[in-house]
């Protein structure tokens, strides 16, 4: 028996001992499930997790091993997270579109062991996660080309009850579907959701393609696949294309290589751990009043990675401001800043607070 072989038959003996003190373990999390449920207490713990944590890389000897199996216990508290959700009866997460749209693909990779719940706008997402009907929403923020999306972050500020809690970007590759055997020159007429098409403009205008917007990508490839329309194309993903029987004619027709979509995780259980934070707030119209909301930012040491303004919901003229900033949330400095925008705003609201 060679070096390798000998190395492969101990990973198997210590995999088995692993099998037994994984469900062992998963014996003992359904117990604080229980528990949670008696109580009425939330799944996440941040405070919990932090001494966890801590309390593994503590037990490796090794330096050199002690990052690899504390990300190690976060997986492990992860998919224990992902149990307890499904034994509280706590496990649907909600998403817009359907199956194949990139945010039912963005989902999957958040909550695998999640029930898929689908809604038909972004309105119907937030409202079932603010009445419990889910319990996170995964819903499209921002996209590298082609922007923020706005009705989106309008609906972030309608719902002042809900946290952002998490984000994904999903790398998006967009492609143009037909029916099989259909050319290039058959078609006639393009359909997609109005990001993908926005996306897509270049390829679009070279061949002379009008498109029109749909509710989503995966609802567009299935109008295209029950048409039986040789002449009507969609743009999705090629996912998509095998989950409604298309074929992709011409990959990847998206006008930036690195088109990427970020995702956003709503939650009606307020977040306290993460690297990242972002701030809804008001500022009185008058000169320089952004401007010293912008220095307090940085004179309190925080780098503000992202800003945006959009129209305030019924006030002509007048507008709210979103903000991410680059530190924790959780630290004096950050209860300071907030104290220090209350009085430099007409209003100021956490709205998020994530990893990335």
């Amino acid at each position: 028996m060679d070096a390798l072989e000998e190395a492969r038959l101990e990973i198997d003996a210590v995999d088995a001992q692993l099998a037994a003190l994984f469900e062992r373990r998963m014996a003992a999390v359904l117990s604080v499930a229980k528990y949670k449920q008696a109580k009425g207490l939330p799944i996440f713990d941040a405070a919990r997790e932090a001494i966890v944590l801590d309390k593994a890389a503590a037990r490796i000897q090794d330096p050199v091993l002690r990052p690899y199996y504390r990300d190690h216990v976060q997986n492990m508290m992860d998919v224990a997270k992902q149990y307890e959700a499904e034994i509280l009866g706590r496990n649907r997460a909600a998403y817009q579109g359907v199956e194949g749209a990139f945010a039912h693909i963005a989902l999957k990779a958040l909550f695998p062991h999640a029930e898929a719940v689908s809604f038909s706008t972004w309105d119907e997402v937030f409202d079932a996660v603010e009445k419990g009907d889910a319990a996170h929403g995964v819903v499209p923020f921002e996209n590298s080309h082609a922007g923020d999306v706005s009705a989106v972050l309008d609906l972030c500020y309608n719902h002042p009850d809900l946290w952002v809690v998490g984000v994904y970007d999903l790398p998006v590759s967009q492609n143009l579907l037909v029916l099989p055997g259909t050319k290039l020159d058959e078609i006639k007429s393009v359909y997609s959701h109005q990001q993908a098409i926005a996306q897509s403009e270049t390829f679009l205008k070279q061949f002379h393609l009008p498109a029109s917007a749909m509710p989503n990508t995966a609802l567009a490839a299935k109008f295209v696949a029950e048409s039986a329309d040789k002449s009507k194309a969609a743009i999705a993903s090629a996912e998509t294309a095998a989950l409604y029987g298309l074929e992709v004619l011409v990959p990847q027709i998206n006008t930036d290589g690195d088109n990427t979509t970020r995702f956003i995780v709503l939650s009606r259980e307020k977040p306290t751990m993460g690297n990242r934070f972002s701030l809804l707030f008001t500022v009185d119209n008058k000169p320089g009043k952004l401007a010293e909301v912008i220095q307090v930012i940085g004179r309190m040491g925080y780098d503000m990675e992202s800003i945006k303004s959009r129209p305030l919901p019924h006030v002509p003229f007048d507008y709210y401001f979103y903000v991410e900033l680059v530190g924790d949330p959780t630290a004096d400095e950050a209860a300071a800043l907030l104290r220090e925008l209350d009085r430099s705003c007409r209003s100021v609201r956490l709205l998020g607070v994530y990893t990335k």
